[in-house]
């Protein structure tokens, strides 16, 4: 894989990471995306070692990534949906 990808893949799960990050502590989904923060922290730290030549990323590696994202992706989903919705008192 290229290194463009891959620092879009990286740009793509540090935002994951500080969207899950403003997710309510009282949300039922708090305690699932705090697990996904950790696993996507630490598949950042590999790809950042990885470009400064102290780590190997793999194929395997850039999966987990990838299925990472796709995880913190469906928690914010999920997430949002418990936001209540707020009419708009201008609307009426």
């Amino acid at each position: 894989m290229d290194e463009y990808h891959l620092l879009w893949k990286l740009e793509q799960a540090r935002e994951i990471v500080r969207r899950i990050e403003r997710i309510s502590a009282d949300s039922c989904w708090a305690h699932q995306s705090s697990g996904v923060r950790g696993a996507l922290l630490r598949a950042i730290d590999r790809l950042e070692r990885s470009f400064r030549g102290k780590a190997r990323f793999t194929e395997q590696d850039l999966a987990a990534l990838n299925h990472l994202i796709e995880e913190g992706y469906a928690v914010l989903i999920q997430a949002a949906r418990e936001i209540p919705y707020k009419e708009d008192p201008r609307a009426r």
